[in-house]
């Protein structure tokens, strides 16, 4: 653990759980569910839901031991929460979720928040637009109800979704409700939507702009993390951001090859233009571990060079 790393340097996340079984949490599927009766169905939720509300106080109280400023909320945190059955169990939470919101704003830890990946507001299917709008709407709740602020520094990003469907992207969200709109991302992904065309949406529809670097080396088949569009599309997705310090981008490394999508158990290979990155996602298998790996050989020497 090290509580001292300076201010100015990149603030590392962790990603949903830890590799230790320290952070975990429950669910049920929607098949199990579905066996009960409607107030089966209810202390069912409950009881999940209590249960990963201490679990959710206990991965904060991880990140605040361990020096860890970000934390990726699961999405499942509460399962089947967009639904009338689960929103009734969480507006009786209503107060432990506040306790808890005020526990991690008091801790100096940022919460934010990834929706499923079948969220796609560009959907040529209405129903999908509606169900994704739906999804965001449950995420946003559970937000206000943590008593998070409806602005980036709580955000819920998301991919670009389905490929030449740009302008019906911006279009749903401007339309969107505030406390939806004004905590969404956008995320540049390895196949549809290139770092470049998320900017010009993003600058469109008056939203942040998560980058990720390894995304952007898939997409534009490169080979390293420092060709020089790396450090300009940090730059560029920064004007995005009202308060530049909020920032936030993802970085990860290929599990095979360097520009194999899946994630690898640690993060070896950095850009060094991240170096001027305020906050990033640690997205590798290892988690913690990654984390603390990536301290040793990257932040500290950045400490060290930034103290000479």
């Amino acid at each position: 653990m090290n509580n001292n790393i300076p201010g100015n340097l990149p603030k590392l996340g962790l990603v949903c759980i830890t590799a230790s079984k320290t952070i975990r949490f429950r669910t049920i599927t929607s098949k199990r569910l579905l066996q009960f009766s409607i107030s089966e169905q209810q202390t069912l939720l409950r009881d999940i839901y209590h249960d990963n509300l201490q679990r959710l106080h206990t991965a904060i109280t991880f990140c605040l031991n361990e020096g860890i400023r970000l934390y990726r909320l699961s999405s499942g945190l509460f399962p089947f929460s967009d639904e009338p059955v689960g929103e009734e169990i969480l507006t009786e939470l209503a107060p432990s979720l506040e306790k808890i919101g005020h526990y991690a704003l008091n801790s100096g830890i940022r919460l934010v928040l990834h929706p499923p990946q079948f969220v796609v507001l560009n959907s040529d299917r209405p129903e999908v637009i509606d169900n994704s709008i739906k999804i965001l709407t449950a995420h946003s709740r559970m937000l206000d109800l943590l008593q998070l602020p409806q602005s980036p520094w709580s955000l819920m990003n998301i991919h670009g979704g389905k490929g030449d469907r740009r302008e019906k992207l911006i279009e749903v969200i401007q339309n969107l409700p505030d406390s939806i709109r004004f905590r969404l991302t956008l995320e540049n992904d390895e196949y549809t939507y290139s770092a470049a065309s998320i900017l010009e949406i993003c600058q469109a529809a008056q939203i942040p702009m998560v980058f990720d670097a390894h995304h952007h080396i898939i997409h534009e088949h490169l080979d390293t993390y420092e060709d020089p569009s790396v450090a300009q599309m940090l730059a560029l997705s920064r004007t995005t951001w009202k308060n530049p310090q909020w920032q936030l981008v993802h970085i990860s490394n290929g599990e095979q090859f360097f520009n194999d999508p899946r994630h690898s158990d640690f993060i070896t290979v950095m850009p060094s233009s991240y170096r001027d990155a305020p906050w990033i996602e640690v997205e590798a298998k290892q988690k913690e571990l990654a984390i603390a790996k990536l301290r040793q050989d990257w932040l500290h020497p950045l400490s060290t060079v930034q103290s000479a």
